[in-house]
């Protein structure tokens, strides 16, 4: 069973928030919320795709929600809990029922003991600055601000009203974040992007200074351990709504649109442009000074040197339309059993028969 809420909540609750409708005894109470195929009594799960139909038939869950297309199949099919919440979405009434459930912990405005906070620095109350934080000298902190623990900003950062930093993110100085932003633990936000002049005949390289700033949106969360780069001459910026996965690197200069997903791993070389909606795979990686179109999608593991136009989808390494890299890698399979067959011409006596199995 997953982890208890602060209190039950009946299922006639659950309609009454979700505007769903109720299948079953309204007094069935659940206290916590766990995928089908894990869920136990006293849990609510969720079923949104035909899949997933045989663990409903299966799961112990006391109310699940349920997707109005699969209302009939999951009555048909026999099993499952008696009671049920016909739904439009079980996600997004899930992302209703969540902060009821699980109400967020209350924090408590103040600072810390000790914590460092230099000259000049400003809020406005309420906010919490955690212990051993430390905030440089003009820093400009909103209201409802939360600075975790260990945390460290720069002189001159300034974040916006209702953002929270978790425990040891760093803000480099001039870094600039807007309201309602998430940076969960270890981000890195400001620090120098890899700029160097390569030295000849054994000289040093010689690194190129960086003077720009990054500037973060509003609605943003920034995942952990993500580093993102602040501009040589020019600044980096993320744009409003974008979500950012952990273990992301975004590199100086580089312009990210609004409402894009970047998955873990992701890396964005310098100077590229990052246009709205975008949505960038896992372990994708894009060479610097490219132009990835408005609505694209870079799917996991691809890797591109070229721009992408406006609402491709592009898979592979080196990375192609992605039919077209399907379409290629079905040939490639179909092309070692040709070359088998072209083996055997070449090789097989007249008159002889191959001793091939199908496998080889």
């Amino acid at each position: 069973m997953n982890s208890a809420g602060t209190r039950p909540l009946s299922a006639s609750e659950i309609a009454a928030l979700t505007g769903g409708r109720l299948v079953g005894p309204g007094t069935t109470t659940v206290a916590g919320i766990a995928p089908l195929e894990r869920a136990g009594p006293g849990d609510l799960s969720f079923l949104a795709a035909p899949r997933y139909v045989p663990y409903f038939q299966r799961t112990s869950a006391s109310v699940v929600l349920v997707a109005p297309a699969l209302e009939a199949p999951a009555h048909e099919g026999g099993g499952g809990p008696e009671t049920r919440i016909i739904v439009a979405d079980p996600y997004a009434a899930l992302l209703v029922v969540l902060p009821v459930l699980y109400p967020q912990e209350v924090w408590e405005p103040g600072v810390h003991p000790s914590a460092v906070v230099g000259r000049g620095a400003t809020w406005q109350e309420p906010v919490e600055i955690g212990a051993h934080a430390v905030l440089g000298r003009g820093v400009q902190l909103g209201r409802n601000v939360r600075i975790g623990a260990g945390c460290v900003l720069g002189d001159g950062v300034a974040v916006g009203d209702d953002s929270q930093l978790y425990p040891r993110v760093t803000l480099y100085a001039g870094t600039a974040v807007g309201k309602r932003v998430i940076v969960h633990a270890g981000a890195v936000i400001g620090s120098d992007g890899f700029g160097y002049i390569p030295g000849k005949d054994g000289e040093a390289h010689r690194k190129i200074p960086h003077v720009g700033r990054c500037l973060v949106g509003d609605d943003i969360e920034i995942g952990a351990n993500t580093c993102i780069d602040r501009g040589s001459v020019d600044d980096t910026v993320i744009g409003s709504g974008t979500k950012i996965d952990n273990l992301v690197h975004i590199a100086h200069n580089v312009r990210i649109g609004a409402r894009c997903l970047i998955m873990a791993q992701a890396g964005i070389a310098g100077s590229c442009q990052v246009e709205d909606d975008v949505i960038i795979g896992g372990q994708a990686g894009v060479a610097d000074h490219i132009t990835i179109g408005r609505g694209a999608r870079l799917l996991v593991q691809s890797g591109t040197i070229a721009d992408i136009p406006p609402g491709a989808t592009l898979f592979g390494t080196l990375a192609r339309p992605h039919r077209e890299y399907l379409r290629g890698q079905a040939a490639l399979y179909r092309l070692a059993k040709i070359v088998g067959d072209l083996e055997d011409l070449v090789t097989t006596k007249p008159g002889v028969t191959p001793d091939r199995s199908p496998d080889q």
